[in-house]
């Protein structure tokens, strides 16, 4: 099965595609990258100028989000009657044309109802731009730890259900394996949840691609894992703790792993909650977390595996409770310290594509 290596930026509600080329190489290619997306994307080709017009411009007021690769903006097609998305990819950005076009015509192909399709591209004026449809529920960000109205039992599980399906159909259901590296989640009001990935975010990197700058399914997992956790807990994944009438910030899985080990791992679910939850789902959904963000690559679950487990269809991962003291030892942290320097210096060349799902 062939590889491609993309980056999910964007969230469970959307799917966009975004490469940063040189101003340079812009000029150099634009007729050939024409011709060759046109030949092999089933998406429609935008002019420049339809876009300009649909984002007034790419006005400051219609900015829905910020990432490594570009911004995105509010669209309106008249046309059609209908608001869309579009990626304006920033001239700084490190990813070569080659890349842009195998993955946006390999995002183009992606069919799952988890994934949103991608509407279109341009490449007219210098610019490189993705059109993608436009959601407008927010983000799991703001259901999480922002809106007002609680996220209840029910929906948080068939979020977590749709993501674990969306990445299993990525990895293993689509005929090229599809990585990303590492799933966060976000507010760019974009979709009815979100979550992004932005190399070298801390508290969703995997430990290993800190070393080898190389996305892999299992670092896959364990991003998914932390957004389980997330979903479970309503904390975000560098959460605010309170220890003995002290807060302090800590990562996320570190503290559950924590309760884990003392057997308190309940005490990790949402207090928002107040208990109203099934202690069957509650308990799979934290235990496929954790053990999707096992510090260990090879000790991980399958993404296919993890929905089993979701789905009642398997049983409960058996961990080991002393991973807590593993990953808060001093040779393991100072073997994978340095998150945000030393991942965001090689992001450049590892990731070059945006896609997302939607739940």
């Amino acid at each position: 099965m062939a590889m491609v290596v993309v980056a999910i930026v964007g969230g469970i509600s959307t799917l966009l595609l975004v490469l940063g080329l040189y101003s340079r190489m812009r000029e150099d290619r634009a007729m050939s990258v024409n011709r060759e997306m046109e030949m092999v994307t089933a998406g429609r080709k935008f002019c420049y100028r339809e876009l300009r017009f649909a984002t007034s411009n790419f006005a400051d007021e219609g900015l829905l989000g910020v990432g490594v690769f570009g911004k995105v903006y509010l669209g309106f097609l008249s046309n059609i009657n209908c608001s869309i998305a579009v990626k304006r990819i920033t001239t700084n950005s490190h990813q070569g044309v080659k890349e842009y076009e195998s993955e946006v015509t390999t995002i183009t192909r992606l069919r799952h109802r988890n994934l949103v399709q991608l509407i279109g591209w341009c490449h007219d004026n210098n610019e490189f731009l993705i059109v993608y449809e436009f959601l407008p529920n927010k983000s799991l960000d703001y259901h999480l730890h922002r809106e007002p109205c609680l996220l209840t039992r029910d929906t948080r599980y068939k979020i977590a259900m749709g993501v674990a399906s969306a990445l299993f159909y990525l990895q293993e259901e689509f005929d090229q394996c599809v990585l990303h590296r590492d799933i966060k989640v976000v507010d760019h009001g974009q979709g009815s949840q979100t979550t992004e990935v932005m190399l070298g975010t801390d508290g969703y990197i995997a430990p290993e691609c800190l070393d080898t700058y190389k996305a892999i399914k299992e670092s896959d997992v364990y991003s998914f894992g932390i957004v389980a956790l997330e979903i479970a807990s309503g904390k975000k994944a560098i959460a605010l703790i309170e220890r003995n009438g002290q807060r302090f910030k800590t990562k996320l899985v570190e503290w559950v792993w924590e309760l884990y080990g003392k057997e308190s791992l309940f005490d990790s679910a949402d207090p928002r909650l107040s208990g109203n939850y099934d202690m069957e789902q509650m308990e799979r959904l934290l235990l496929v977390g954790l053990a999707c963000a096992h510090p260990n690559y090879f000790d991980r679950p399958s993404i296919m595996q993890a929905v089993d487990i979701l789905s009642f269809k398997a049983a409960l991962p058996m961990l080991p409770p002393e991973i807590y003291n593993i990953i808060t030892s001093s040779t393991f942290i100072s073997s994978h310290s340095n998150v945000s320097s030393r991942s965001q210096t090689q992001s450049s060349g590892t990731a070059s594509s945006i896609h997302s799902l939607k739940g």
